[in-house]
């Protein structure tokens, strides 16, 4: 299958994943309605701010984080993990983000930061989260429950970048995300399944589709880089990688000597306009020296003015490709059958 119609996308993509992802634009209007919704106190953090969660869950703080950049006056962290950073102290605020609400990583943390006096902060659809939350008198943001937990990207990053600055900890985007949002349903229209068939979005998924692909960012693009991988990982349900510029240069790109001789590897670069000169440098000739190892190489640069617009531009760009990808080796994008048979192991033990 080569053509990437919406036709030929539903005929694969069995739970219309598609049209979540292209409700990207309304979902930060409406996570900026349901954080107002909450009617959150404004505070001060002097302890930083944290975001615990996992997976799609967790991205959306790493994505924050990456935005707000030298913006922000206070620490900024993303918890994977049972626990918190050791330098979280009563004067931090956590926001426990769990799209299900029984994510246990997340509930240890939301336990953990209670035990340390940190003011928390809930963003779930349910689930025992919620429950933990209501009985302890912890701000609770509703999610909408119709999504697979990846498919909330927009309303993790906007809960994290309005909790950011509920807390103190950087100044408030609300502005910059309305922007991004109708900037996006123009790239929504371009890269969709309804637009051109030889659309930025599926020439890349054409180019990487049968490949391990490899994605690199620096900066703004670093969280990206790894958004792109999680996708490509559940949605096609291949491996794929993340690394950060200039850090590969000292290590990874001597691996690309062998490549050719392993299977067959791409690459994406994910540029922006604010990265540093020498690492925009970099991109270009990194992806002349892998040249003759890669199947397929791509140099993507965000749209937009704002980094909130050129950020939201290279997500929803990854999440079409790696659905786009699925659907050109007739793979259902949203069953997770490894992830679900893990939670049964864990439940059971």
């Amino acid at each position: 299958m080569s053509q990437l119609t919406r036709e030929a996308v539903e005929a694969v993509d069995a739970s219309k994943q598609i049209d979540d992802l292209l409700g990207l634009p309304e979902h930060l209007r409406d996570a900026l309605w349901r954080v107002e919704s909450a009617r959150l106190q404004e505070h001060d953090a002097p302890g930083g701010f944290i975001v615990a969660g996992m997976g799609g869950s967790a991205i959306g703080g790493a994505l924050a984080a990456a935005v707000l950049g030298d913006r922000a006056s206070r620490p900024i962290a993303v918890a994977r993990d049972y626990g918190l950073p050791a330098w979280t102290t009563h004067e931090s605020t956590v926001l426990c983000a769990s799209y299900s609400g029984n994510t246990e990583e997340t509930l240890a943390a939301y336990e953990a930061a209670g035990v340390i006096g940190a003011q928390r902060i809930v963003a779930t659809t349910g689930g025992k989260l919620a429950a933990a939350a209501r009985a302890d008198d912890v701000p609770v943001i509703p999610l909408p429950g119709m999504f697979q937990p990846r498919v909330a990207v927009g309303y993790m990053l906007v809960i994290a970048l309005e909790v950011a600055a509920l807390c103190g900890a950087a100044e408030s985007l609300h502005s910059e995300i309305d922007v991004a949002a109708a900037h996006l349903e123009t790239l929504v229209k371009e890269w969709g399944p309804d637009g051109a068939e030889d659309s930025l979005a599926k020439e890349i998924a054409r180019g990487v589709q049968g490949t391990i692909t490899q994605i690199a960012g620096a900066g703004l693009t670093a969280p990206i880089a790894y958004r792109w991988k999680t996708q490509l990982n559940e949605n096609a349900k291949v491996p794929a990688f993340a690394s950060e510029l200039p850090e590969l240069n000292h290590n990874e790109l001597v691996g690309w000597q062998g490549a050719a001789e392993l299977g067959r590897f791409s690459a994406v670069f994910l540029d922006d306009s604010d990265l540093h000169p020498r690492v925009r440098q970099r991109i270009e000739l990194t992806r002349g020296l892998i040249s003759n190892n890669a199947a397929a190489s791509y140099r993507v640069e965000g749209r937009g003015e704002t980094r909130v617009e050129r950020l939201v531009s290279l997500v929803l760009l990854g999440d079409l490709v790696s659905l786009y990808t699925a659907v050109l080796s007739g793979i259902d994008p949203t069953p997770v059958e490894a992830i679900e048979r893990l939670k049964v192991v864990l439940a059971g033990g």
